[in-house]
């Protein structure tokens, strides 16, 4: 009997300056969301582009929010991801609803 090891590795590399644009002073709360609405902060508070996905990645809400407040009420029980975009920057992050 012959036996045949491979061993192979990749380097990780550092996170460059694109890798960390996210978006300042990001807060996202209740999380989990036992509620109709889920609250979406940053420094600037601006107009921000929500994008929700399942874990199929099909997006299942799409909303464009003047406020901090966004509305999840259609969005059944599981865990989601959430994508923020405010001022050419982006964030992601996983959404829970109860």
């Amino acid at each position: 009997m012959a036996f045949a090891m491979s061993v192979s590795a990749q380097e990780l590399s550092e996170p460059t300056p694109t890798d960390m644009a996210e978006i300042p002073g990001f807060k996202l709360y209740p999380n989990p969301a036992f509620d109709d609405v889920i609250y979406i902060t940053t420094a600037k508070n601006a107009q921000k582009e929500i994008s929700v996905y399942d874990v199929f990645g099909k997006v299942v809400l799409r909303d464009r929010i003047y406020t901090t407040s966004l509305d999840i009420k259609n969005l059944d029980p599981g865990v989601y991801v959430l994508q923020v975009v405010e001022n050419n920057n982006s964030i992601t992050r996983k959404l829970v609803v109860k």
